[in-house]
């Protein structure tokens, strides 16, 4: 049977995600569908950890209940501005921030970096979260993530199939399939050094610029604006907050 200190979890429109983790690293994951949620779901994904304290972090409202109830009895926080993060939030109304970009920012938020970080996230919407030198959040920026693209023009056009998402061998598209292929990866790369481009212009200081998310890999590869691509940054800025909030 896994043991650990922490049950983290990440709980998005897409994929809810769950680690087991001591006080030094993650230990174990596993993940479900968001939509597919049940008391009895997540007791079978779980069944087998041995955990104390739970961190949780939600963008889906309607998903807290089972996620919370699930976890009766053990000591569960949920991730929000008012519990201690590890960082400053300078912003104007830190409550609007998503749980899941605020461990981003804390996974990063290290007292003695030379700079700023901004964490692009390839979810189900692209966020960007700049982090500045102090270290604090100073804000973001949101863009549809791919999934979004990919069922919106199936789901609108009546001859766009549904794709499956991967780097074209040519931008000129030689089928349907390959030009909305072409239009994703292409599309999502540029849009990604655009902002990129524009959110560093406006920072005071150099920036790290970090991947995370689903297609991270996908997306990241070969640009040299992004210097790094960390699968499980969500998670580690999650088990960061643990260590904050839960005594040794």
């Amino acid at each position: 049977m896994p043991e650990g200190e922490f049950l983290l979890i990440n709980n998005n429109n897409t994929r809810t995600k769950f680690a087991l983790a001591d006080r030094e690293a993650l230990l174990a994951h596993a993940s479900v569908m968001s939509k597919d949620l049940t008391d009895d779901g997540i007791t079978t994904v779980l069944e087998d950890w041995d955990y104390e304290n739970v961190v949780l972090a939600s963008v889906v409202p309607s998903s807290l209940s089972v996620l919370m109830a699930s976890q009766k009895g053990r000591k569960t926080i949920q991730v929000n501005h008012e519990i201690e993060l590890g960082i400053e939030i300078d912003f104007p109304d830190p409550s609007t921030v998503g749980a899941d970009r605020l461990a981003n920012a804390a996974a990063v938020a290290e007292p003695n970096r030379a700079g700023g970080v901004v964490v692009v996230d390839f979810g189900t919407a692209v966020t960007f979260d700049i982090v500045d030198s102090r270290p604090a959040y100073i804000g973001g920026v949101i863009a549809p993530g791919l999934d979004a693209m990919r069922h919106y023009l199936h789901q609108k056009t009546a001859l766009l199939p549904k794709i499956d998402l991967e780097r074209p061998e040519t931008a000129v598209g030689r089928s349907t399939i390959h030009a909305m292929q072409s239009g994703a990866f292409h599309g999502y790369r540029g849009l990604t050094r655009e902002i990129l481009a524009r959110v560093i212009e406006e920072m005071d200081c150099p920036a790290k610029v970090i991947a995370t998310g689903g297609y991270a890999a996908l997306i990241a590869d070969g640009l040299p604006e992004i210097q790094s691509v960390e699968p499980s940054l969500t998670m580690q800025g999650l088990l960061r907050i643990a260590r904050l909030n839960f005594s040794s």
